[in-house]
């Protein structure tokens, strides 16, 4: 926080505008339209209710089959299923953690009645998304783009939460910007805005008493959150330059443990750093065994695992997590078909691998895991994390 964000709240405060009209929701969508680069921005209360509502936007009915990002959120594929779709998961590539155009092609050749496509920029990292746009209008298929971690972030120039035909970003408190709650609906079709306004607002009709005429939802953001958010957006910049300085000392800070960075394409993008995230060499992983809700390991001089990792700074109270566990390996979603990019290679044993495959994203979920990487830490406090990760490998 900053200050400005107490000055809106105050504002809506004291004009009684509390609920989910008010000039703070009007200002936060116009500097979100400013920032990111589209036409149209609907204010909501959660970047989960934008996805729900670009799902139903792209047209999703029951039984319909929508290709999804795999390592992701469960926020990114459940409101696919709340329409009654049925997510079909497209595998990682390990260029950039994100959906493996590859494996997206051969998914059409295995499904090629599939029209909607939702995608993911991992982390706050761009994903491939020409070749993927490419792959969607080629099969006449509407992308949904989950911005959600990646608000700031470019690629080759453009915004992401501008590829897509309609987009999703997030401000809940763990985001580059904070409402301490809250999200966005992205767009450049003046229906689709107005259409996400009227569902978000329990589709009243315009009629002097309470007429409705189709299904609608409570979904629109409030003046008070919005009053937040548009007292962090003028620190938008200055959040990433500290997210990057974070990732830079983390990897000028490893340069010498048998681990990579969270990658990204540095030629095409630029992410947001969102979040710092650490890979282990294979040759550098003691063994590990994860159940549904426990981790255990046996240590191994010079070799280390996420779960040593973690326990560990959890000891120093410093919080650092798992990658995302790949929704193709959640217990709720572990039936649904997974697509990778080749065959003749390693299968999850908890899917269904359509075409056969390497698991890109169950490797990258084994070996990898969060760092602390909140902007308010401080460089003695990152060189404490950076000190515990080393002794791992003694």
């Amino acid at each position: 926080m900053h200050g400005e964000e107490l000055r809106y709240i105050t504002e809506a405060y004291e004009s009684n505008w509390m609920s989910t009209v008010g000039e703070n929701i009007n200002e936060v969508e116009r500097m979100t339209c400013e920032k990111v680069g589209c036409k149209y921005a609907v204010a909501l209360s959660a970047g989960t209710a934008a996805l729900h509502l670009s799902v139903k936007l792209a047209g999703v009915k029951p039984g319909d089959k929508v290709f999804c990002s795999d390592m992701t959120f469960g926020a990114t594929v459940n409101p696919v299923v709340y329409e009654g779709g049925e997510p079909v998961f497209i595998d990682t590539e390990r260029d950039t953690w994100n959906m493996d155009p590859v494996a997206l092609e051969k998914a059409f050749e295995l499904y090629p009645e599939v029209k909607v496509v939702v995608l993911v920029h991992l982390y706050g990292t761009p994903a491939k998304v020409d070749q993927i746009r490419a792959i969607c209008d080629k099969h006449g298929a509407v992308l949904i783009e989950d911005a959600a971690e990646s608000l700031g972030a470019t690629y080759k120039g453009h915004q992401t939460g501008t590829f897509g035909s309609y987009r999703a970003i997030s401000f809940n408190g763990n985001k580059i910007i904070t409402g301490s709650s809250g999200g966005m609906l992205l767009t450049d079709d003046v229906h689709a805005a107005n259409k996400a306004r009227k569902w978000s607002t329990q589709s009243r009709e315009n009629a002097p008493w309470y007429q409705h005429e189709e299904l609608g939802y409570n979904y629109r953001m409030s003046n008070v959150i919005a009053g937040v958010v548009r007292g962090q957006y003028p620190h938008l910049e200055e959040h990433i330059a500290q997210k990057k300085a974070i990732y830079m000392r983390y990897k000028e800070g490893f340069k010498d443990l048998p681990v990579t960075m969270n990658p990204y394409d540095e030629a095409n993008s630029e992410p947001n750093f969102w979040l710092s995230c650490l890979l282990i060499n294979q040759e550098a992983m003691c063994r590990q065994v994860r159940g549904e809700q426990e981790a255990l390991y046996i240590s191994e001089p010079g070799k280390s695992c996420p779960t040593e990792i973690l326990e560990k700074l959890a000891q120093y109270n410093a919080e650092g997590r798992p990658i995302w566990k790949p929704m193709h390996m959640q217990p709720i979603y572990r039936m649904h078909a997974f697509v990778t990019r080749e065959g003749n290679g390693r299968a999850s044993t908890n899917a269904y691998i359509a075409g056969g495959g390497v698991d890109v994203g169950m490797d990258i979920f084994e070996r990898g895991l969060c760092l602390p990487s909140d902007n308010k830490m401080t460089e003695e406090e990152q060189n404490r994390v950076i000190e515990i990760v080393k002794s791992c490998f003694c």
